[in-house]
């Protein structure tokens, strides 16, 4: 477990890192009222912002950003990485849960030797609904990040439309994530499994078909 945790504030919650959260909404307005002020404090106490999500989400994450009083344009350098779901989760044009486990540790290696306190890497999920193959280790792949973000001082939250992803999908999320934001609230999960233990139920279910 690193030492010399620093404190966050995320939807209505003070804690030390690090943190692997799910955040469930309905609607773009709705994740952004959580994300903006997470990332604002993050902006102004000179943490490193990630954001992983769809090209046509780029430019209204960047406006709202902007609205927000973060001065993308003039931020440090290096402080804002945004990345596509094609440099991230579909190199190459599928989901390889081993290698995307690698690049998410790259980032954050990379955050503290560029010299930043802190990676808050927040992480749009609906690249998993796209027709490529590998998409669905999603949820094996959300359960074994529990292996190695306990190594980093940083925050990871993982964001699902609960609009269009499956109750079924959206309840094994749940199970790998230490905390849970819903309704604008984040809390300590009680539904959460352990890597090891999860990951044992899920090759047990891929035995029984």
């Amino acid at each position: 477990m690193p030492t010399n945790a620093p404190l966050v504030n995320l939807a209505g919650r003070t804690f030390n890192c690090p943190c692997h959260a799910c955040a469930f909404f309905h609607s773009r307005d709705e994740e952004f009222e959580v994300y903006l002020p997470f990332a604002k404090e993050g902006f102004l106490a000179g943490d490193k912002l990630v954001q992983l999500s769809h090209e046509s989400h780029r430019s209204d994450g960047k406006r709202r950003l902007q609205e927000f009083g973060i001065d993308v344009d003039t931020a440090k350098d290096k402080q804002i990485d945004t990345r596509r779901w094609e440099e991230a989760y579909l190199r190459g044009g599928r989901f390889d849960q081993d290698a995307m486990l690698e690049l998410i540790q790259d980032v954050l290696r990379t955050g503290h030797d560029e010299g930043f306190r802190m990676s808050r890497l927040w992480a749009n999920m609906e690249w998993a609904l796209e027709d490529l193959p590998g998409v669905t280790d999603i949820v094996e792949y959300e359960s074994r990040l529990n292996e190695v973000l306990p190594k980093y001082n940083d925050v990871v939250v993982c964001t699902y439309d609960l609009s269009k992803h499956s109750a079924a999908v959206v309840m094994d999320i749940l199970r790998t994530h230490p905390h849970v934001i819903v309704g604008g609230i984040m809390q300590e999960n009680p539904f959460y499994v352990p890597p090891g233990e999860f990951l044992k139920e899920l090759r047990s279910r891929g035995q029984q078909h």
